[in-house]
Formats: C-alpha cells, structure tokens, sequence
C-alpha cells in the first residue's frame, strides 16, 4: 500500500548525479525529515540529457542513470532510511531530436503513416510528407551510410526499397523532409511541446499509447515501489481530465499531483488528483513578504527609468499574440485549417488566444473564460466580429475537434507569451515575476494569504507546497532579498541610476531586470551571470533573440557584466548595497520557508535550498549542491548546536529540519488551519498561524519594523499555557507572548504544545 506524503525533497537525477549518488543521500534526507524522495524523470531520455524532461524510450530506467539495477538499489537504500519515492512523468510529449534514440520514432521514420506507432504522435499528414526542421539551411549536404541518411551526428532512417541514387535523391522518397530549422515554427506539421522542434506530442488519449508509455512506471506501483506521482504539463493534453481519471484507475492509491499553472483568482477543477505542485502557494507566500505600500513608488521608478509606462496587460496581450502568429504559426495554421469557410480564422483564433486570460480551459469547465477572451478580442478586433462569434459558438463545443485543438493551444501561447517572454521583458520588480505569479499584483496581503491558505486546507490539504523547482525564473532566496527592495524604494532607485550612468546598457527595461538581479544574487560568479543575462536578454526578444542574435547589444551587455566585477569603485558599490539588503533577505527567506513547510499541503523542498541558495532561471538552478556541507551542518545542528542567522545558512537548515521533522513525528498538530492575529504597534509585521496545535510564526517587512522602533510590546495571544519553540528549544508559559521575547534569537518560530494532549 502506498504512503501518502508527509514532505518531498526534489532531486534532479542526471548522469552527473546518478540514482546510485541519490541514493546515497537516503540517510541525509531521513535526518532531514522529509518522508520521499521526490525525482526528476527516471525513464530513458535524450543521450546527455540533463534533465529528463526528452524520455526517448518509456520501456526501461534510463542507462545513463544507472538503469534498472540502480533503480533498485535506490529503492533498498530509500526503504532501509523509511522514506517513499515520488517520481516525475511526461506524458505529453517524448523526445526526437536524435531520432535514433526514440525506437518508436524512429519507425515511423521508416515506415511513415504505416508504422505501428504512428498513432503514438499527434501528426498531420496531409502535409503530406513529415517535416522535420532540424538542418542548418534546406541546402546542408546529406549523406548515405548503409540503410541511414546522415548529416554530421545526425541520423534517420531510410524507408525499405527506396535507397537508390544520390543522397538528395534518396532523401525525396522518404516518409520526413529535412529542412532548416528555421521553417520549424511556420511548417512544421506535428504537435510540439511548446516551440521545442525536439519534443513530439504523444497521443495518450490513445488507451494503447497510455498503456505502453505507463507500463513501467504502474509496473513499478504495483510492485510496491512507487508512492506518488508529479504529472508534468497535463496542459498539453488533448484531454487531460480522461487521462488523469485513466491514471487514477490504474494507480487508485498514489499521491497525483499536476503541474498545473493556475492564474490570479483561478481555482484548479474538481479532478481525481491530490492537487498541483504548487505555484500558486509559491506566489501567495512570496507576495506575503512584499512591501504592498511601494508599488506606486516602484511603478514610477519603472516608468521614469524605460522612458514609458508599461501596462502588464497590454504587454502579455502582445508578448501571447506574437507567440501565437510566430512562434507557434504553424499549430495556428493547423486550427485554422478547421474553419475553412472563415478567411480570417487564424487572425481571431490569434486574437483570442492573446486575450485568453487563463492557461486553458476544460470543456466544459472554463467557458466563462472563453466567453471573456470573446469580449476582450471583439473590443480589440470589431472587424473580427462576426469570425469571432462563429469560433466561439465551436469552441464551445468539447465534441469539436477545433475546440480540443485551440484548448491545446492557449496553454503554449500562455506560457511562450508570459512565462518565457513577457517576464523578462517586464521590470518593474522581478519578485513577482515567476510562474504561478501575477506581477501585475505587487504583494499579497496577510488577509488574503489567510484566505488562499484556509482554502487549501478545505480543498486540497494533500496538494503541494514549493519555494523553488527545477522551472522557477529565480531561487526562493533569491526573491527573499529582492522583496526587501521593497522596503527601500528610495534607496533602490538611487543606486539603480548611480549604476545605469556609470554602465549603460541600450535597453532600459533589461537592464532594470539585470540590475534587480545582481543585487538579489550578490555575490554571484561573474560566469553564471554572463549566462544569465544572455539567455534572459534572448528571451526577452527586445533588443536581441535566440533566432536572430544582435551581436552588437550582447557585446554591450556583456560589457557591463565585464565592468561590475573590473570597475572597483561599481564592485564596491554594488557589494554595499547589496550587504544592506542581506540580513533582512535571510529573515524574509527564514519567514517564507516556515510559511511555506508548515502551512497546509504537502511541502516540497528543492535540492540544495535547505541553505541559502542564490540560483537563477535553468540551467543555473541545476549546478551541483554540497550535501557534505550540509551533512556537517546538521550534524552540528543536532549535537546542539543553535547557529545564528548568517551568511552560512545554517539557521535555514535549522528552520527546515526541525519543521519537517515536526510534521513527520506529529502529523495531528497539522491538520487544521486558523489565523492567529497579533496586537500592538508592529502586529502588521507578524504572520502566524494555528494548523491544529503546532503555531507558526513569522517576522514580516523587517526594515519597517526595524525603522519604527522594534517589536515593543506587540504580542501573540495562546491558547495553551505551556508551549516549546522547536528552534531554540524555550519553553513560553501563559496566555501571551511578546514578539520581543519569542523572536529575539531567530525571526522565525514553531511552536507546539508540551502538553500533547491539549491537541487532540
């Protein structure tokens, strides 16, 4: 029988870290207190890869990891320490750039339409032949070796009976076309992930598609060996509520959980799942530690600073509908073609894409959101109007093969346009700016979070909690700092002109971005911040591209790189700056790891963040972590140990352990939620909260309340007369507690009762 989660610790298995090197940690994270190991995909991926997200072949664990033998000694290594395992999945899509290591694509390679696992691929083959964008121009010579045609590494194969002639001759009679990778986006006539030629659609609507693509991991649950499992991009679906109710029947007992994105405001339907993963906790927790009193401050910084005001919906409006008619041209032409009788379908199929104001809907959930794109476009598009008002009427329809198509569609639109666009392009204050957020909402006030947290506890008290994943723009700690900028708009904005005139950069909102996060990420190797700011200069799509890179703004993005780290006097600067922001970043980043670890759902800790963790968006977010530091930190932390909040981390550590522990060893003192209020002059800079016996309590804007002269006498009212901070280890007794008192050592407490009784 399955365990259900009590918390998860993420562990990216890779070739360089292999499930015989994760399962040497199985006694660190039992010390820990986690309950699973919680890892990266484990089926057979792209040669090389690093992340696991292209599996290649559904059948068996990957050799690069350690295959099947390894995966066993994990599982012993994990059951000797008491702790489960969940594991990650990609049903939507498999990976094809190198097709050789994919057997099934590369049969339908071979054989075309014919192949048995042609229905395996969501493939349109009145193009008639398959494209596949993968030269370097359409002229790239082509070569014949046995029965393969190759270009440099790459190989495919060559249809029976066809192999006579030159290779040019050879390459025109088979089932794919070869051509450069640049047509990919306006021609290519198979269901992507995203605008990622390499990753193919499966078809797992398909029962026998679903069967073959899940036999191993439901072999691996029926044997007792899988506990829980992370369905990645269930928005890809052609239907995702039938899949999830398929995977639910096969794994009745397993925690599910689904990387679904929800909006501001949006709720996630009434599926057969435990909940998300958790990024709209992830949000309300950040935003809990946002200053909501500096958003006019940093608006007009923001606009004084680019020269323009930037509206966050004119932006995504525009960021989504260049996503849907470039990016994505070739899906869009694709649903277009279902309307024939509409010349101008793919232009308001375009438009209300763009004004889609979720990921996508579930038909028949979600209509109110259709019915909202419908309006916003007619408002944009009035010449549209009556192309718009026949689309809708078909998109409303589940049974319409557009409506199941144009569902698949907004998602990718959403997350090129926003997640990987308009978040590097919108500077403002790049706290906010990460998946599962609205950074059109600068904070997140304590009612508000009470609210979202009450709510979680009603309906999906067993969903996910997370600071940090694998697909985050910026580590938790990260954004902890970045939230005291907040606190501090004046001095943000000083700084901020005194380093743009001292290094310059020709595109104003970027280096707002770029400065935002030197100061969140000081002190940073001077290379991972070079390929930080290109790969987020290229996403931005402003002054330079992935297609169409500007070598001159990159030579001078560089440049300024170049002098933070030559320029003493900037270094300097910059290093003071940053050293003001620090102390009160590490008690933001111990308050949202409390929030987040003892508030209701099933908390995740992202490797390596049990310390401070200055990671940015991937790949930086997966460089090695030291578990040999933080073995001898816990180890100290255990013999006694009470370490003070500083640039080691080791109060972090402190913080996620004993937390973790709590919830493992006392599962009933979390099973409920109640806000507890404070009173007195600083009672606005504590959050806390009763989840049935265990309190947690957390410091909140600390420069402020450092300014206005302390805690003084605000206190915290308890029911139980004696309480245990599991952190320092005191004992409070009586009805109330001053912050004074209880937070004097860490801005952080938990406190449980020393009488078990009093909660149950």
């Amino acid at each position: 029988m399955p365990r259900p989660p009590i918390s998860t610790y993420r562990i990216q298995v890779r070739p360089d870290f292999d499930l015989d090197a994760t399962a040497g940690l199985a006694d660190y994270l039992a010390a820990l207190g986690v309950s699973h190991l919680y890892s990266a995909p484990l089926l057979t991926a792209a040669p090389g890869s690093t992340h696991g997200y292209d599996v290649v072949d559904h059948r068996a664990v990957g050799p690069e990891l350690g295959g099947e033998p390894a995966r066993r000694r994990l599982i012993a290594a994990l059951r000797a320490a008491g702790l489960g395992l969940v594991v990650d999945i990609v049903p939507n899509h498999a990976g094809v750039g190198a097709a050789a290591a994919n057997p099934a694509w590369w049969d339908v390679l071979r054989h075309g339409p014919d192949s048995a696992y042609a229905g395996w691929f969501d493939i349109d083959w009145s193009r008639g032949r398959l494209l596949l964008p993968v030269l370097p121009d359409d002229d790239a010579e082509l070569t014949v070796v046995g029965d393969e045609l190759r270009h440099g590494p790459l190989r495919f194969p060559i249809a029976p009976g066809t192999s006579g002639g030159t290779a040019r001759q050879v390459h025109d009679r088979q089932h794919y076309e070869l051509v450069c990778w640049r047509r990919g986006n306006s021609e290519i006539n198979y269901r992507r992930f995203f605008a990622v030629s390499e990753l193919a659609g499966l078809r797992v609507e398909d029962e026998a598609v679903f069967r073959a693509t899940h036999a191993e991991l439901l072999r691996w649950y029926a044997a007792g060996e899988l506990d829980g499992v992370r369905v990645d991009h269930p928005d890809g679906l052609r239907d995702p509520v039938g899949y999830l109710a398929r995977l639910r029947d096969a794994a009745p007992d397993a925690w599910l959980v689904v990387e679904k994105i929800l909006e501001h405001g949006e709720d996630l339907p009434d599926w057969p799942v435990d909940g998300t993963t958790g990024y709209e906790a992830l949000a309300d927790v950040g935003g809990l530690f946002v200053d909501p009193a500096a958003e006019t401050a940093f608006t007009e910084l923001d606009t004084r600073f680019t020269g323009h005001a930037t509206s966050w919906t004119e932006l995504t409006h525009d960021t989504k509908l260049a996503a849907a008619t470039r990016l994505l041209a070739a899906e869009l032409a694709r649903l277009a073609r279902l309307a024939p009788e509409l010349p101008d379908a793919a232009a308001a199929l375009a438009e209300l894409a763009a004004c889609f104001p979720v990921y996508r809907s579930y038909l028949p959930d979600g209509l109110r959101h259709l019915a909202e794109a419908r309006a916003e476009a007619g408002r944009r598009r009035p010449e549209l109007a009556a192309t718009l008002d026949a689309l809708t009427a078909r998109l409303r329809d589940p049974a319409d093969e557009l409506a199941l198509r144009f569902q698949q569609f907004t998602g990718a639109v959403m997350a090129k346009g926003v997640e990987d666009t308009a978040f590097y392009r919108w500077s403002r204050f790049i706290a906010r700016n990460e998946v599962g957020g609205d950074p059109a909402h600068f904070a997140v006030d304590p009612e508000r979070f009470h609210a979202a947290a009450a709510g979680r506890q009603r309906r999906w008290p067993a969903a996910m909690t997370t600071l940090s994943t694998h697909d985050t723009k910026r580590g938790e700690d990260v954004r902890a700092r970045l939230a005291v900028l907040s606190e501090v708009p004046e001095r943000w904005s000083a700084a901020l002109e005194r380093w743009t005139a001292t290094a310059p950069l020709p595109d104003a909102a970027f280096a707002h971005l770029l400065w935002q996060t030197v100061v969140a990420a000081w002190p940073i190797e001077r290379e991972r911040l070079h390929a930080y700011a290109e790969k987020a200069a290229r996403e931005a799509g402003t002054a330079t591209s992935w297609d169409d890179p500007d070598p001159a703004f990159e030579s001078a993005l560089h440049g300024v790189i170049d002098r933070i780290y030559d320029d003493s006097a900037l270094r300097d600067d910059v290093a003071r700056f940053a050293a003001q922001v620090t102390p009160p970043g590490w008690f933001n980043s111990l308050g949202q790891k409390l929030v987040q670890l003892a508030m209701p759902g099933v908390p995740d800790t992202y490797q390596g963040t049990e310390l401070w963790d200055n990671s940015l968006v991937d790949p930086d977010n997966r460089r090695p972590v030291d578990f040999a530091a933080r073995r001898e930190l816990l180890g100290r932390i255990d013999g006694g140990w009470q370490p003070p909040v500083d640039e080691t981390g080791a109060a972090k550590l402190l913080v996620v352990a004993r937390t973790l522990r709590l919830r493992r060893s006392r599962p009933e003192l979390f099973r409920r939620y109640a806000p507890l209020t404070a009173t007195g002059p600083a009672a606005d800079h504590v959050v806390a909260f009763d989840r049935g016996g265990a309190i947690a309590v957390a410091t909140r804007l600390p420069v402020g309340l450092t300014v206005s002269g302390g805690w003084r006498d605000t206190a915290l009212s308890l029911s139980v007369n004696d309480y245990l901070d599991v952190f320092t280890e005191r004992v409070y007794s009586g009805p109330r507690v001053t912050m004074a008192e209880l937070l004097d050592r860490y801005p952080v407490a938990l406190l449980t009762p020393v009488d078990p009784q009093v909660a149950r």
